[in-house]
This record gives structure tokens, C-alpha cells and sequence, in this order.
């Protein structure tokens, strides 16, 4: 049965982010036939409008679904998502200024380029160009996923083409004012959506625990339900999950600012102090990561029961929320799956432009043709993701996205190590990519694709730490071996002079 009245709020609220997006293309305005003003908004975001892109970007749907949907299935080890958006912020902080300072002086766009410039390899750029399409493209799908959630809360369910008709309808929506605004519709529209998900947390924080007799009442019937789950789950991490759980927390935070999408956001932004200042204040976000994932035990306490853990967070707010206020919780969700599916998009349509297209198919392009391959490319990147959940189960989107982590993550050596030095041999790279991708997806699969975690000599711990493990051994080794056997090594197109950190030039917002 379709609630009205939550369904009528949502389409309000739908409506008026679809009118911004469209809007944000005369919003400092530049020419959008360029892909550095398409796909990185000119460079031009100052602390304020970051802050609300990479917050919208990394904080996304699936989050508001995701975490606490594990932490009411299996409780404290939902937890490790927020000791890893903290840790990631320190890196940020020293890591991405210099990041974005050489990208700056060559005009890079994408990752890739960075790569290509400092190793002088076509093979290792393009191998990080895939590898970030590969990681990205479930990632989107994970977004629709959100959606289906809070469309089927609504009671908008059905089959066949009825039940996938409101998605593709909002993704329609999506790829139409993506491909006329660029970066700066999401960047626009994540105002209003991070403003609806603390205005619902903080509603949530005050409304449910006041209902349910107070947080000590909550734990104590998570700490009574958890037990009985199958597998069984705890309100207190145990000791056997240690290990899993700081390897799961600190290679998250390495791989979270190697997406595409995390690595735009930060292309976009006017300088290097807007980056500091915003690795300075995203820890706001981790604190609203922490409340978010007290809604799973929320839910068992409020005696949520639903096939899918996915289901709980959208049920818990039906139960507890007047529809109304519902409705608002629900747009907040889907505009929060819209504003990271519209930055991913971007950002692999900007590397196969950019990166594969031109590279290999049409190098003799001109600006304005690559910023077109660049439309057209996002517009296929979300019809494929759409095609992911229509005609794919969700769990195989899930269990892609799971390698996904483990993929981005065989990119550090070249692009965060290779921004202090260039010890490291252009083969040795590419072939240390080769085999963390190869060890990462194998450890994985052993699992049968449902966890990232694998015991590597009687240790469990996440599958991507120990595929870079890997990965660094063979860069090492390779690196004195093809040294030793004066293999060419490339040209370096970069100097030390262009890390050096500069001012801004463009306003504070």
C-alpha cells in the first residue's frame, strides 16, 4: 500500500534538487565545453563548497543504508566505518595539497594523468584508469540500491517495468542535468542534501531513543537480540575480530581518497589550503557516521523485522516518524544516493575520456571533443549501473563493490608513494598492480565474494592490506632487479618545484 503522504513530501523534495541540478549550470558559469570546467568545476571550490561535495561524495546512500543495516545484523563490527573516516583525514591532510599542487601546474584531470607525467607509462596510467572504472561502476549501482529501499518503504513496488519505472525515471533525471551542468550540479545540490540528513539524524537522536526509554534501554536490547543472529552478532567487538577490524578500518582509509570521484572533489578545489581546512572539519561527517550507525540498534530495540538488513533504516523511520517526516527522510537518503552516483559518473567518464579514449583511440582530439566524450561517457557509465540492478541480483553489486576496495587500493604505490618519490621502476609498478589486483580478487573469491576479510598465516584481516602487502613486496624487489639491469625507466615530466604548496587565488566559497 503507497504512503501518500511520505511519497508526496519525497517528490517535492525531489523535484526541487532535479530544478537545482539543472540550474548549476549557469552557476559560476564557465565553458562547459572544456572538460576541466565539465568534469572539475574550473578548480574554482573554495572551503564551503568542498566541504558539501566531498561530504555529498563520500557520505552516500548506501552509507545511510549500509552501516547501520550491519550493525543491526551483526553489531559492534558496523562500528569499523567510523574509526576509518577518521583516520583517512590525516592522510588527506598531508597527502592531497601536494596531490593537487602538480595536478595544477599540468593540468591534470584524473589520477592517471598524474601517473602517466611522473612514471612516463602509457601501460601503468591506463592500468590505473581501469582499475578506478572497475572499482566505480558498482559503486554507482549501490546508489540505486539505496533507492530501491526507500522506493519499496513507500509501497512503490510492482513487476516488471512498473517496478523499475521511479528508477529509471530519478536516473534519467540524474544523467540529464549531469551532462548539462558537469561537477557543479552535484556540488550544488549536496547543500540541500547534507542539510536534510542532519536535520533527520538530529530528529532521529531526540525522537526514537525518547520513544524507546533511552539509549541504556536500546543497548540492552541489541546486547539481548545480536546473540541470536545468524551468525550470531555482539554488542561488544570480540577479540577474535580485532585484527579484521583495525586491518578493515585502516585499509578503508587508504582506499577511500584513491576513488575517482574522492580524487575529483579534490581536483575541484581552489587550493591547497581549501583541502587542509576541509581535512580539518570532514571529521563532522564521521561524528554523523557514528549516530547513523546507532540506527541499527535502534532498530532492533524499536523491534524492526525485515528480510534484508537493508530494509531496517527505511522501516525504522515509518515505525517511529510521522509520514510527513518520513517523506523527508526518505528524499534525504535518495538525494544522497543522486549527488555521489552524479561525482562517480563524472569522474569515470573523466578517465576514459581523458585517459583511454584520447590515449588510445583519438589522440589528434580537440578540447571540446573530449569534453563531449566525456558527457556521453557518463551517460553510459549510469545506464550501465541501471542495467546492474535491473537485470543483476543487488548482491552481485555488493559483491563487486567489495573488490572494488580491495582494487583502488593496489593504486597507492603509484599514485600516493609516487608523489615523494620516484625510486620506483615504471615495470615494477604495473606488474605490482598486477599481482595485488590477481592476490586481492583470488582472496575474495575464496570467500565466495560475501567478505573482505582472509587469514594470511592464521591472521584474519582485510583482503586489500594484504593484496598491497603484496603488491609492495613485487615493486620492491622488481625495483632493484630492473635497476640493476638498466632497464629504461621513462621521463619524468615533473619537477620538485610543482608539489610546492600555493595560495588560492579564487574566493573562500
Amino acid at each position: 500500500m503507497v504512503n501518500w503522504t511520505a511519497l508526496i513530501v519525497f517528490l517535492v523534495l525531489f523535484l526541487f534538487v532535479a530544478i537545482m541540478g539543472f540550474w548549476a549550470a549557469r552557476w559560476r558559469s564557465g565553458d562547459l565545453s572544456l572538460l576541466s570546467e565539465w568534469g572539475l568545476a574550473g578548480r574554482s571550490f573554495g572551503t564551503v563548497i568542498t566541504w558539501f561535495l566531498l561530504g555529498g561524495d563520500l557520505y552516500t546512500a548506501y552509507t545511510f543504508i549500509a552501516v547501520p543495516a550491519l550493525v543491526y545484523a551483526k553489531g559492534a563490527l558496523g562500528f569499523f566505518a567510523v574509526p576509518y573516516t577518521i583516520v583517512v583525514y590525516p592522510f588527506v591532510f598531508l597527502v592531497m595539497p601536494r596531490l593537487w599542487a602538480v595536478a595544477k601546474k599540468h593540468n591534470y584531470i584524473t589520477p592517471s594523468d598524474f601517473v602517466k607525467g611522473r612514471f612516463g607509462s602509457r601501460g601503468l596510467a591506463l592500468a590505473i584508469a581501469i582499475t578506478g572504472i572497475l572499482a566505480t561502476m558498482p559503486y554507482i549501482a549501490l546508489q540505486l540500491v539505496g533507492i530501491q529501499y526507500v522506493l519499496a518503504a513507500m509501497g512503490i513496488t510492482g513487476s516488471g517495468l512498473m517496478n523499475d519505472l521511479p528508477l529509471i525515471i530519478a536516473f534519467v533525471i540524474l544523467a540529464a542535468y549531469t551532462y548539462t551542468s558537469g561537477l557543479r550540479a552535484p556540488a550544488l545540490t549536496a547543500v540541500v542534501k547534507d542539510i536534510l540528513i542532519y536535520l533527520t539524524i538530529i530528529v532521529a537522536l531526540i525522537v526514537i531513543p525518547a520513544r524507546l526509554g533511552g539509549f541504556g534501554a536500546i543497548f540492552q536490547a541489541a546486547s539481548q537480540q545480536l546473540p541470536g543472529h545468524t551468525p550470531p552478532g555482539s554488542l561488544i567487538l570480540s577479540p577474535s575480530l580485532f585484527a579484521a577490524y583495525g586491518t578493515l578500518a585502516f585499509g578503508s582509509a587508504l582506499a577511500l581518497f584513491l576513488y575517482p570521484h574522492a580524487l575529483t572533489g579534490v581536483f575541484s578545489s581552489n587550493g591547497p589550503k581549501t583541502i587542509k581546512r576541509n581535512a580539518a572539519l570532514l571529521p563532522i561527517y564521521s561524528l554523523l557516521l557514528g549516530f547513523i550507525a546507532l540506527l541499527g540498534y535502534m532498530a532492533l530495540a524499536a523491534h524492526v523485522n525485515v528480510a534484508s538488513p537493508n530494509a531496517a533504516v527505511p522501516a525504522l523511520f515509518l515505525k517511529m516518524f510521522p509520514s510527513w517526516f518520513a517523506g523527508v527522510a526518505f528524499a534525504a537518503i535518495a538525494i544522497g544516493a543522486l549527488v555521489p552516483a552524479s561525482i562517480m559518473s563524472i569522474a569515470a567518464a573523466n578517465l576514459f575520456s581523458r585517459n583511454i579514449w584520447r590515449e588510445y583511440v583519438n589522440p589528434n582530439m580537440t578540447d571540446k571533443q573530449e569534453s563531449k566524450t566525456a558527457k556521453v561517457t557518463s551517460l553510459v557509465v549510469k545506464l550501465g549501473a541501471l542495467a546492474f540492478i535491473i537485470f543483476i541480483p543487488a548482491t552481485f553489486s555488493i559483491q563487486l563493490q567489495l573488490l572494488g576496495g580491495i582494487w583502488i587500493l593496489q593504486t597507492l604505490p603509484s599514485i600516493v608513494i609516487g608523489l615523494y618519490t620516484r625510486w620506483m621502476h615504471r615495470t615494477g609498478l604495473l606488474i605490482g598492480w598486477f599481482v595485488g589486483m590477481v592476490f586481492g580478487t583470488f582472496m575474495a573469491a575464496t570467500t565466495g565474494f560475501s567478505s573482505s576479510v582472509f587469514a594470511v598465516g592464521g591472521v584474519a584481516g582485510y583482503a586489500g592490506i594484504w593484496a598491497l602487502l603484496a603488491n609492495l613486496v613485487v615493486v620492491v624487489v622488481l625495483t632493484w632487479v630492473l635497476r640493476a639491469s638498466r632497464v629504461p625507466e621513462g621521463n619524468d615530466a615533473t619537477a620538485p618545484t610543482d608539489y610546492a604548496l600555493v595560495e588560492e587565488t579564487s574566493a573562500a566559497m
